[in-house]
């Protein structure tokens, strides 16, 4: 038998009648459980939420779909969230700024720059020689549409050259790492090892475990930290840093659109407004409710501290490519959280009017120049993305002006050599009549061409948030906070206080850009403030059970030695949806199937039902796979000879937290009590 499963059922191995069977080379004992970690002598201390090294600072990283950045915070003053220093480039003025998330590589694939800088060098290219550099923009969401994602993934640079994924994505995060080790030095009145430093990457909460493990790969190449000290590094999720910071609101840094009518957008001095409005609506509270009002800790903000224990709110993360959707509870004393519903969303973040944008130039210049435009003049399209995006940040509704975007001479030169008319014709030709031509070469979005770019993005996400509430197990939603960068949009704001705000509180955070940054910084502080999660699939292996006819269909027998089992059978490790506490494992132990194997393979299967009974039913796929090291086993006192007999009796104890941001596991042999190699890959699939 090889060290590596083959998926036929000769490598199988027959255990007693008691037991059932993993469809690897190794025996699996049916000792499985979810149970709380608990401070003992066994393997379960070792996963606990720890820290091997004495951090003495946590660095967050922003890596969003649009735009990136940091912040950092010392472990002595945890109160104080240090933002990263403007951005070269960018406005002028404008202090704490997230860089555009942009790469300019060199025609030799080495780093040039970010952000600002790689958009400002891109355009200042020769025409003749921008095709032989590779400029990234809005590369994130490539890891959310991508069904297949592997170490191997390319991303196509705007000149439509590819480079492998991993290198990308290994290039920013180096880029911030310099950035923010240089920062937090400058601000540190004592040297700073490497080992000192946590850092904390955001990801939406809707990716699945390999979109995380890819960002965590790409954070070992970038050096941020090492493979062997996997814990220095914590996945934070979008929407979980979002609440957490919103946790330290106060009443003065918070804008509520259910307390006054809006026009156009929110008003400088809305602030003003809201905080008295709102003290009125705390008071009234207090007196209705004042026995079953809880404190918090000292540092929570006042909003928090006049919702019970049990209170639910919704936090809608609103990026640039992706809205995420989390539900949470209060829990009474600690002030912990809970998340009631498992993580949703989808790709409707703000490039969805990016791309309703170009849908539009398509539709009126055709799609074949667009494209051929794309390619021969890739610096001239970057401009006219910066362009509109520009624009996009002023809309709101209502407004009687039109929206004038600047068209690159190169876009009206190009046009007219490839089309032998000039732009104003074929707008003119395009019967688009919300679409108009400037003589000073712009395009004039009517506002009723501003609603068609915006709606469709804006219905997916009022949408799936009323979706959400609707579901019972939300029901009682009392806040709603949007967060995220599109969350600024006064359109979103007017249509979520349309649709939403006669059943719950609207709220918006005061530089709402910045709170997942803030928020991904105090998950770092403290990893265990949310307590309890919804796991997003079902998860399980492949095992044995015997046979039994009338439950069991008969393509699934398979006769060994005598005796009927039942193949392909799903044995659940999680489902969907279910509550797992920070820190509750499940344990699965195994016995090698040959005394000289050194070397245990368990494919994981997901699906997202928790229907599922056999590895074979539709919407069950393969989504990993659980590799155990073993070591040389050490000579049992007293063992009879037969090396068959002692690989059975030797049991490796696999455990696996699904609690946390990402799944983890460890593994002991239990007769030497050495711990095992172990690791779980969902990117060689």
């Amino acid at each position: 038998m090889s060290d590596t499963p083959p998926p036929d059922t000769d490598s199988l191995q027959i255990p007693g009648d008691d037991e059932s069977v993993s469809s690897s080379p190794a025996t699996v004992r049916n000792d499985c459980s979810i149970a709380p970690l608990t401070p003992s002598a066994s393997p379960r201390t070792e996963l606990t939420t720890k820290m091997s090294c004495p951090f003495s600072v946590v660095v967050a990283i922003d890596f969003g779909t649009t735009s990136s950045g940091y912040a950092f915070s010392f472990t002595q003053d945890p109160e104080a969230i240090h933002m990263m220093r403007r951005w070269e480039g960018g406005d002028p003025g404008v202090a704490n700024q997230k860089s555009p998330t942009c790469l300019l590589l060199t025609p030799e694939l080495k780093f040039h720059s970010f952000g600002f800088a790689a958009r400002d060098s891109y355009h200042d290219l020769d025409p003749d020689e921008a095709p032989h550099w590779l400029y990234f923009d809005k590369f994130k969401m490539k890891i959310h549409s991508v069904s297949d994602l592997t170490m191997a993934t390319e991303l196509e640079a705007v000149s439509g050259r590819k480079v492998r994924a991993i290198e990308v994505f290994a290039h920013a995060l180096r880029f911030f790492r310099e950035h923010a080790i240089k920062e937090v030095k400058d601000q540190s009145s004592s040297g700073l090892e490497g080992e000192e430093v946590r850092w904390v990457i955001t990801v939406p909460a809707v990716w699945r475990q390999p979109a995380k493990q890819f960002m965590r790969e790409a954070a070992y190449l970038a050096g941020l930290v090492s493979p062997d000290c996997p814990e220095q590094l914590l996945i934070a999720l979008e929407p979980e840093a979002a609440s957490i910071y919103c946790r330290k609101l106060r009443l003065h840094q918070v804008i509520d659109l259910s307390l006054r009518p809006m026009a156009k957008g929110l008003e400088p001095d809305v602030s003003r407004v809201f905080d008295s409005s709102f003290r009125q609506a705390r008071e009234q509270l207090r007196r209705s409710r004042h026995s079953r009002t809880f404190l918090v800790e000292s540092g929570t903000g006042e909003l928090w501290s006049e919702m019970q224990t049990g209170d639910r709110y919704m936090v809608a993360d609103c990026g640039g490519g992706t809205v995420d959707l989390t539900v949470h509870q209060i829990e009474q004393p600690q002030g912990t959280l809970k998340e009631l519903y498992k993580a949703s969303g989808g790709p409707y973040g703000a490039v969805g009017v990016d791309m309703a944008f170009e849908a539009m130039l398509c539709q009126i210049f055709g799609e074949d120049f667009i494209r051929s435009f794309k390619a021969k003049r890739p610096a001239a399209w970057v401009d006219l993305t910066i362009a509109f995006e520009a624009r996009k940040r002023t809309a709101t509704p209502g407004r009687a002006n039109a929206l004038n975007i600047s068209l690159p001479f190169s876009f009206v030169d190009y046009y007219k050599r490839h089309r032998g008319q000039s732009v104003e014709t074929a707008l003119r030709k395009s019967n688009m009549n919300i679409v108009k031509w400037s003589s000073q070469g712009m395009l004039r979005l009517t506002q009723e061409a501003m609603n068609e770019l915006f709606q469709p993005t804006i219905n997916n996400i009022i949408r799936h948030i009323e979706e959400l509430m609707a579901r019972q197990e939300v029901q009682g939603v009392r806040f709603l906070f949007l967060v995220g960068g599109f969350a600024e949009s006064p359109m979103l704001q007017r249509a979520a206080q349309n649709a939403l705000g006669h059943s719950c509180r609207i709220i918006i955070p005061q530089d709402v850009g910045l709170t997942i940054l803030k928020g991904a910084v105090l998950f770092g502080l403290d990893p265990t403030v949310v307590r309890v999660r919804r796991c997003p699939l079902t998860y399980g292996v492949g095992v044995l059970n015997r046979f039994v006819a009338g439950r069991h269909p008969r393509d699934k027998l398979l006769v060994k030695e005598g005796r009927e089992w039942c193949t392909d059978i799903l044995d659940r490790f999680v489902a969907v949806d279910q509550s797992v506490a920070l820190g509750e494992v499940v344990r699965r132990s195994y016995t090698p199937a040959r005394s000289g194997q050194r070397k245990i393979v368990v494919n994981v299967y997901c699906s997202a039902s928790d229907d599922a009974l056999y590895i074979s039913d539709p919407g069950v796929w393969k989504c990993g796979a659980v590799t155990l090291d073993l070591p040389e086993p050490l000579p049992v006192p007293g063992a009879a000879g037969g090396g068959g007999g002692g690989a059975e009796r030797r049991e490796i104890r696999a455990t696996m937290q699904f609690g946390d941001t990402e799944i983890k596991v460890m593994a002991l042999d239990v007769m030497s009590n050495r711990s095992v190699r172990a690791s779980i890959d969902f990117l060689s699939n």
